[in-house]
C-alpha cells in the first residue's frame, strides 16, 4: 500500500504503486525515493510514518517524522525550521550510539518539513507492560543499567530527551537491547521564542513534553539535564504497577506522586526511586552517573552505615533523622550526598574487608578462624550497648530458605548460603544480591528474575536452571556447572565467567560481552545471545 501523508487528505490510502493520492492528488513517493506504507502515530509535533527506501537495494524500512506547523505565518514557518533543523542536528550528533535509531536523511518539501530515521523494529515498554505484565524489581535494574548509560552519553552531548517514557523506549526485536526514540532538539532560546509569540503553535506543546512525566520545571519551559532523570523515574513506576501517572495521586502539598503503596521493592531501589522523582531539582539526581554510582552501593546501605561512623570511644552512632548522617557523611546537605556516594561505598568496601580480617574469634581458645571465604565479612554492627562485637553473614540451611520462601519471603541478600542443596527448588523473583553462594545445588531450580547481582557463585551447580531474566550484573560465575540452563534475557555485564561451563545454554537475548563468553565454555549446542546455536 501507498500512504498519503497530506494532513487534509480524506482517503490517504492507495494501491502500493500509485504514483499520486487518488483522493487529493498529492505525490506519493517522497523526494523520488520513499514511499510511506502506514502512519505509525501522531501527536501536536507532526506525525511519523513507515516507508521504504526504494532508492536503496532491497527497499529497506525506515521512518519519516513529518513536522506539521499547525500555521502558516512566515515567524511560525522559520521556527518550525529551526526546531526542524535542530532536531536534525542533534539527531546526526548521538546518532552513532547503537541505542539511538540512525538518521538517514532530512528534507523540506512543500513547506513540510521530514526527517528519515532508521527503523526500529520491535515493541514499546508500554506494550510489552501490556502484553507480558509489569516489571520484577530485577527487571527494573536491568533497564535502569541499560538505559542509564545511555542517558548519560546523550548529556554529555548538550542534549536533553525531553519525552523520556515507556513508548518511547522500544526493545529491539534484532538482540533484545533498548533503543531510546523520539529525540526532540527544542532548545531553551527556541521555546521562549514560541511563548513570546502572540500566536501559539503545535510546536510550544510538544518542547514541554508528555504530562505527568515531565517534572515541573520542565513544564514551566525550563528543563534541564535532571529533568531526563525524573522522567526515567517516572517509567520505572509505570514498569512496576502499569499504571500511567494520571491514574496515581499526588500530594496536594509537595506535589510529590504517591506510588510507593503500589509497589513492592527493596529499601535500597525504592530510596533511589525516591530521589529521582524529588519535584525539587536541588534534591534530584543532577546526573545519570550519580543514579549509577547510587544502584551500585550495598542493597542495605542505611544499615551497613550505621557501622560506618563511630563514636571516639568506639561505639556505634546512634541513628538520627538526619539523612546525611544516616549515610555516614558529616554535615551534609541533601543536595551534596549524591556528590559523596562514591566515597560511602569506598568506606563501606574499605570497612567490609577490616572486619573480615578480624572476624572468626573463637572465644574458647582465642584463634583467629578464616572464613570460607574473604567475601563473607561482617556486615552490621551488634546492637548490643558494647557495640564492639561484630555480626557474620546470615546463614540459612537449604530446608528454612525454602519454607521462607513459602511463607512469601523473597529477600536473602548479603547472606552465607554455601554448599546449599536446592535442586529443583522454586526460588523465582528473589533476591541474593550480595549472598554467598559458592557450590550451591540449584540444578533445576526455578530462578527466572532473580537478583544475584554481586553474588558469590563460585563452582555451583546451575545445571538445567531457569535463570531467564536473571540480573548477574558483576555475579561470580567462575567454574560454575551452567550446562542446559536458561539464561535468556539474563543480565550477564560485568559477570565472571572464566571456567563456566554454558554447554547447551540458552543466551537468547542476553546482555553478555563476547570477551565474557571466551573466557567460558561453549559447544555447538550453546544458544548465543543473536539466537544461533554454535562456537564463537
Amino acid at each position: 500500500m501507498s500512504y498519503c501523508i497530506n494532513p487534509n487528505c480524506p482517503n490517504p490510502e492507495n494501491l502500493a504503486y500509485s504514483q499520486r493520492c487518488q483522493s487529493c492528488g498529492s505525490r506519493l513517493l517522497l523526494r523520488s525515493r520513499y514511499r510511506v506504507v502506514k502512519a505509525l502515530g501522531q501527536g501536536g509535533f507532526g506525525a511519523t510514518f513507515l516507508a521504504s527506501d526504494q532508492g536503496l537495494p532491497g527497499e529497506p524500512s525506515c521512518v519519516i517524522k513529518q513536522l506539521r506547523p499547525s500555521g502558516s505565518a512566515p515567524h511560525v514557518l522559520q521556527m518550525a525550521r529551526e526546531l526542524f533543523e535542530r532536531e536534525a542536528v542533534t539527531l546526526g550528533k548521538i546518532g552513532n550510539h547503537p541505542q539511538v535509531p540512525r538518521l538517514l536523511d532530512y528534507f523540506e518539501e512543500r513547506e513540510q518539513f521530514y526527517l528519515v530515521q532508521e527503523y526500529i523494529s520491535g515493541s514499546t515498554l508500554q506494550q510489552e507492560v501490556k502484553h507480558t505484565g509489569v516489571f520484577t524489581e530485577t527487571g527494573v535494574k536491568q533497564f535502569l543499567s541499560e538505559i542509564l548509560p545511555l542517558l548519560e552519553y546523550i548529556h554529555k552531548r548538550k542534549v536533553i530527551h525531553r519525552d523520556i517514557k515507556p513508548a518511547n523506549v522500544i526493545r529491539r526485536a534484532q538482540d533484545s537491547r533498548l533503543v531510546l526514540i523520539d529525540f526532540g532538539a527544542v532548545t531553551n532560546q527556541v521555546t521562549q521564542a514560541v511563548v513570546n509569540h502572540s500566536e501559539h503553535t503545535a510546536l510550544t506543546a510538544y518542547a514541554i513534553g508528555t504530562p505527568g512525566f515531565a517534572p515541573p520545571e520542565q513544564m514551566a519551559m525550563r528543563p534541564v539535564y535532571a529533568s531526563d532523570i525524573y522522567a526515567l523515574g517516572i517509567t520505572c513506576i509505570y514498569l512496576l504497577t502499569s499504571k500511567s501517572p494520571k491514574d496515581l495521586q499526588y500530594n496536594p502539598t509537595t506535589g510529590e506522586l504517591l506510588w510507593e503503596n503500589y509497589v513492592q521493592v527493596s529499601d535500597h531501589l525504592a530510596d533511589v526511586l525516591r530521589k529521582m522523582l524529588e519535584v525539587s531539582v536541588r534534591n534530584r539526581y543532577q546526573t545519570a552517573s550519580e543514579v549509577l554510582r547510587a544502584l551500585e552501593l550495598e542493597p542495605y546501605l542505611e544499615s551497613l552505615s550505621k557501622s560506618l561512623v563511630s563514636q571516639p570511644n568506639g561505639g556505634v552512632k546512634e541513628r538520627t533523622t538526619n539523612r546525611s548522617e544516616d549515610s555516614g557523611i558529616p554535615n551534609s546537605n541533601p543536595s551534596s550526598v549524591s556528590s559523596s556516594v562514591a566515597q560511602v561505598a569506598a568506606a563501606i568496601r574499605a570497612r567490609r574487608v577490616r572486619i573480615t580480617e578480624g572476624a572468626g574469634v573463637n572465644h574458647a581458645g582465642g584463634k583467629r578462624q578464616r572464613m570460607l571465604t574473604t567475601k563473607s565479612t561482617t556486615l552490621s554492627s551488634n546492637s548490643s550497648s558494647q557495640g564492639q562485637k561484630s555480626q557474620v553473614m546470615r546463614q540459612l540451611d537449604s530446608q528454612s530458605l525454602i519454607s521462607a520462601y513459602l511463607k512469601g519471603r523473597r529477600d536473602f541478600a548479603l547472606h552465607n548460603l554455601n554448599l546449599l542443596n536446592l535442586q529443583g527448588a522454586n526460588l523465582s523473583e528473589t533476591n541474593f544480591h550480595s549472598s554467598l553462594l559458592q557450590r550451591i545445588n540449584l540444578q533445576g531450580a526455578d530462578l527466572h528474575s532473580s537478583d544475584f547481582g554481586k553474588a558469590n557463585l563460585n563452582q555451583a551447580n546451575l545445571r538445567d536452571s531457569n535463570l531467564t531474566k536473571a540480573y548477574l550484573n558483576n555475579a561470580d560465575l567462575e567454574g560454575a556447572d551452567l550446562r542446559g540452563a536458561d539464561l535468556s534475557y539474563a543480565y550477564l555485564q560485568n559477570a565472571n565467567l572464566r571456567g563456566a561451563n554454558l554447554c547447551g545454554a540458552n543466551l537468547t537475548g542476553a546482555k553478555i560481552s563476547e570477551e565474557q563468553l571466551a573466557l567460558a565454555k561453549t559447544n555447538w549446542m550453546t544458544v548465543r545471545p543473536n539466537g544461533k546455536r554454535g562456537l564463537l
